[in-house]
């Protein structure tokens, strides 16, 4: 439990927590893949797009080059979590992503049960494009500030992002419940 403060302090306190909320709220809506796609397109798509591809595919590609940069591929049953949907709909997402050339499924010689999926160099490809497109942006919407700015919010969002994993997959409450 956090020390008791005094009011105004306090205020502060809560007042920089709703700031940090808002704006944490809007940069998922301005970040959101649509938002990304929808200014990809005004400017005649970003390297690596894949306009046969619906925009998930691609939160699929970011996720699947995370989980294997900790070690072996992730199946589905691993993925469907990490993308924040079912099963069913992970199936499918890496079913479209394979059938694009963009994921392949391998086989684990430990597990014959596992089915680990893998970038392919064209998902490797594609994934570069879409994350160079992103720095783009975000260099765009950084221009004007001070550098030590910059370090500063390259300093803080990670450790924001990692704090909040740790707070969240320690409530069991919020595990339990989905």
């Amino acid at each position: 439990m956090a020390p008791e403060r005094g009011g105004a302090e306090e205020g502060a306190g809560e007042r920089e927590l709703v700031a940090i909320e808002g704006a944490m709220l809007a940069l998922s809506r301005a970040r959101s893949r649509r938002a990304l796609a929808r200014l990809g397109r005004r400017r005649n798509a970003p390297p690596g797009r894949r306009p046969d591809l619906p925009n998930a595919v691609f939160e699929l590609l970011d996720t699947v080059a995370a989980a294997t940069g900790h070690g072996a591929g992730p199946t589905v049953g691993e993925l469907a979590p990490l993308l924040g949907v079912d099963q069913p709909r992970a199936s499918r997402l890496v079913s479209q992503a394979v059938a694009a050339g963009v994921l392949r499924r391998g086989a684990d010689p430990r597990d014959a049960r596992r089915s680990p999926v893998a970038l392919t160099s064209e998902g490797r490809r594609t994934l570069t494009g879409v994350s160079a497109f992103r720095r783009q942006v975000l260099a765009e919407a950084t221009a004007d500030w001070p550098a030590a700015d910059r370090r500063e919010l390259a300093r803080l969002l990670p450790r924001l992002v990692r704090d909040m994993a740790a707070v969240t997959e320690a409530d069991p409450v919020g595990r339990a419940g989905g």
